[in-house]
C-alpha cells in the first residue's frame, strides 16, 4: 500500500516554499509531500527531513529519487522527534527554517510492515513505539494498574467501555503477560458487546489509538514543537500542522491560541481546510484530516 500524501495542494500553497529557501517536514514518512517541497526549492534550497521512524529516513536514503538529493545536499534525513527540533538544528548546524510542514497521519507503511505491533489485524511483539528506545505498550499494559489503564484508554480515545476493557486486560495479565498485537485485540473483543457499535468499526480500533498516542507521548510532542515555533522558525515562517482526529485537532488548536495570545504567532486558519470531496472519495484516508496554519510573527 503507497503512502498517498494528503492535503498536499493546500499544504504547498500554505507553507509557499521558494527557490533556495529552507524548509522543514518534520514527519517525512516516505516523502509525498518533501518530495514536492524539494521541487519548489530548487537546488539552491534545503530540506530537513526528520522522522521518528529510523526505517523512513535509511529508506529515503537508498531510494533512487531522493538518494539523489541526499547527494546533492538538498536533503538532509534525519531520524528524530520533531518535539525535540531545536536539538536537531543546533546538532546538524543548521539555521532556523522558512516553514515547517507537520503531517501526524499513520502511515500505512507502519501499519503494514514494521513489525511493532501496530495494526490489530496482524500478530506482532505489542510493541507500538516509533522509537526503539521507548517503553512498549507489553510493558505498560505489566506495569500500569486497571484505573490508570481504562483513564488512558478514555482520554485518548473517548472508549466508553474503557473500564471493561481495562479489567480483562489486567486480568488476562495476571495468568500470563499479554506479548502481541494479536492477543491484545482477542482480548478487547471479548470485553465488548457482540453488537459493538454496531459493527461501523473494530472493537479494538480505539483502545489501540488511545495506547500508541500514550505510549509515544504525541499529545505532548504536539504542545512541544508549537510552543518551541520560535527556536525553530525565522520571523515570518510559517508552520502548517496536518491532523487526523480530533484529540490532535483540538492540541493544534488549544497551543496556537495560546501563543497567539501571546503575540508569538499570527493564525491563519481560523478554521481548519479539509479535503476536497475529489480528494476524499479519491483517498478514503484523508477524509478526517484537517489542516491549521500559523505564521511566527516578526519582532517589529
Amino acid at each position: 500500500m503507497s503512502h498517498i500524501p494528503v492535503l498536499l495542494n493546500e499544504a504547498i500553497d500554505f507553507l509557499k516554499p521558494e527557490p533556495g529557501k529552507f524548509f522543514i517536514d518534520g514527519t517525512v514518512d516516505g516523502g509525498g509531500h518533501a518530495r514536492e517541497i524539494l521541487k519548489k526549492i530548487g537546488n539552491e534550497g534545503k530540506l530537513l527531513g526528520v522522522d521518528w521512524d529510523e526505517s523512513m529516513i535509511e529508506n529515503l536514503k537508498k531510494s533512487e529519487e531522493f538518494g539523489i538529493a541526499v547527494k546533492k545536499g538538498n536533503l538532509k534525513p534525519v531520524c528524530g522527534n520533531y518535539a525535540d527540533l531545536p536539538e536537531i538544528l543546533g546538532r546538524e548546524n543548521l539555521p532556523k527554517a522558512d516553514g515547517l510542514l507537520l503531517d501526524l497521519g499513520f502511515s500505512s507503511e507502519q501499519l503494514e510492515s514494521s513489525g511493532r505491533g501496530f495494526s490489530f489485524k496482524k500478530d506482532e511483539p505489542l510493541l507500538m513505539t516509533y522509537d526503539p528506545s521507548a517503553t512498549p505498550v507489553k510493558d505498560i499494559l505489566r506495569e500500569i494498574d486497571e484505573n490508570a489503564l481504562a483513564d488512558i484508554i478514555f482520554e485518548f480515545s473517548g472508549e466508553r467501555f474503557s473500564r471493561k476493557i481495562a479489567a480483562a486486560i489486567k486480568t488476562r495479565g495476571k495468568k500470563k503477560p499479554i506479548e502481541t498485537s494479536g492477543e491484545l485485540n482477542e482480548i478487547i473483543k471479548t470485553a465488548l458487546p457482540k453488537n459493538y457499535e454496531r459493527g461501523r468499526i473494530e472493537p479494538a480500533t480505539r483502545t489501540f489509538q488511545a495506547l500508541r498516542i500514550y505510549a509515544n507521548h504525541e499529545l505532548e510532542n504536539i504542545e512541544k514543537v508549537i510552543k518551541n515555533l520560535p527556536e525553530i522558525l525565522k520571523p515570518g515562517g510559517r508552520m502548517v500542522f496536518i491532523s487526523f482526529h480530533s484529540l490532535e485537532d483540538r492540541m493544534v488548536k488549544k497551543s496556537f491560541k495560546r501563543m497567539a495570545g501571546q503575540g508569538k504567532i499570527k493564525i491563519l486558519t481560523p478554521k481548519p481546510v479539509r479535503p476536497t470531496r475529489e480528494e476524499a472519495g479519491d483517498n478514503p484516508r484523508s477524509r478526517s484530516a484537517m489542516l491549521r496554519v500559523a505564521v511566527l510573527k516578526t519582532n517589529d
